[in-house]
């Protein structure tokens, strides 16, 4: 049996995990399947006894889990995603073995997926594009844990709309120099990030700039307060008059829309396995609490209601992993833009986390809705994944945005424009 104990304080005092028992794993190659042993392990030991902190305490520069991200970085983590030749692990299948990664995360704090998904699949991924000098500069110290990533695509007026037109963030350049100026918004790890890898446009074309957020004229505002996923810092990033050295270009000049539209949808995929990590977690702490908490003389699990909405749920999670899986696999072969599974991925797995999340606040009752009781300073992971699982219907493409990319392979683009 595969058990887990997780915080003395909560009732909760060891909670199954089903995933071994109910996912007969076929497809997922052997370097994956040792890469989840791995990161399961990390993440029960350094993980779990922090993760209520980290998702409750305020949002603030002083509250980011420098420990933990140490920690990760001293264990190999953020060298998962990338080839040998950059300073990776060299796996044969890294999109599939990060995407597992994420959902181990996830499956302790959502927070923690989130930092790691910005840092390696966003921020890392695009610098995979970069120079020799700026992957030296940047990408190196990103895997070893002593520079903090970002990525910066969304502003107060674009974020779906990534169009010349909607985007107001411009870099005029200068001879051997750009000139920045603008603002972006929501961005992850802003707070406490050494740098950030921008899209901006460059006269009436995009272009991927990578910038020192300790520069000259770029001001990182006061983490965001929002209504989940605590430990994942955001801001605004302010650009004024900031000058870029000409060499900080990302690929090559205009080519920045490509290659933040790439790793947009590899992060898609790591935004689908933390929906089904989340989902996994709130399938085994209901489980143990229909099992253990007991109504007109029974267990709740013994109500024909639960049993059967569980079954459905365990079905989902199982397409859910499958899907993601697939889409991680196909990035693995070659193709780029696995379409449609990871849009699939992205919306099926996210939309599952926040509905089971509803499920699983009714399943605790009462105790579901606190984030802490008074009485005995008791608390439940169905209250935190509730917050947290919203925000992966929204970011790195909306949920509606995916059906759009999924009817364009069943329509085409001239049906759906």
């Amino acid at each position: 049996m595969n058990t887990l104990s997780i915080d003395p304080d909560s009732q909760e005092s060891v909670v199954r995990r089903h995933q071994p028992d109910l996912y007969h794993d076929l497809s997922t190659p052997v370097e994956a399947q040792e890469i989840r042993a791995q990161i399961r392990e990390f993440a029960d030991q350094h993980i779990a006894p922090v993760a209520w902190e980290i998702g409750h305490r305020p949002e603030c520069r002083e509250n980011f889990p420098r420990e933990l991200f140490r920690m990760m970085a001293k264990a190999g983590l953020f060298r998962i995603p990338f080839a040998k030749g950059v300073g990776g692990r060299g796996l044969a299948q890294p999109a599939t073995a990060t995407a597992v990664m994420i959902e181990e995360l996830a499956y302790h704090s959502n927070s923690v997926a989130a930092i790691v998904d910005v840092h390696c699949i966003l921020a890392g991924h695009a610098l995979e594009h970069a120079s020799e000098a700026l992957q030296e500069r940047y990408l190196a110290p990103l895997l070893a844990g002593e520079k903090i990533g970002s990525f910066a695509t969304t502003e107060p007026e674009a974020s779906t709309d990534l169009s010349v037109q909607a985007m107001q963030t411009h870099a005029v350049r200068h001879g051997d120099k750009y000139v920045v100026n603008g603002r972006k918004r929501f961005i992850t790890n802003a707070p406490v990030a050494d740098f950030v890898v921008l899209l901006c446009v460059d006269d009436g074309r995009m272009t991927e700039l990578v910038i020192d957020l300790g520069a000259p004229g770029v001001r990182v505002g006061e983490p965001d307060q929002k209504m989940g996923n605590h430990g994942q810092l955001t801001s605004d990033i302010y650009f004024e008059n900031v000058e870029v050295p000409v060499r900080n270009v990302v690929g090559e000049a205009g080519s920045g829309l490509k290659i933040a539209l790439q790793t947009l949808t590899y992060g898609r995929i790591g935004i689908a396995a933390s929906g089904v990590g989340m989902a996994q977690a709130v399938f085994d702490h209901s489980v143990h609490r229909l099992r253990t908490r007991r109504a007109f003389g029974k267990a709740i699990a013994q109500f024909q209601h639960w049993q059967f909405k569980l079954a459905e749920r365990a079905t989902e999670i199982e397409n859910a992993r499958n899907l993601y899986l697939k889409a991680a696999l196909r990035m693995d072969s070659g193709i780029i833009f696995p379409e449609p599974e990871a849009a699939m991925a992205k919306w099926y797995a996210t939309n599952l986390a926040g509905e089971f999340a509803r499920d699983g606040v009714q399943i605790f009752g009462g105790y579901g809705f606190m984030k802490e009781l008074a009485h005995d300073a008791s608390h439940y992971r169905v209250e935190e994944i509730y917050r947290d699982a919203k925000i992966a219907e929204i970011y790195e493409g909306t949920n509606e945005i995916q059906k759009l990319v999924i009817a364009r392979a069943i329509f085409g683009k001239d049906i759906t424009g």
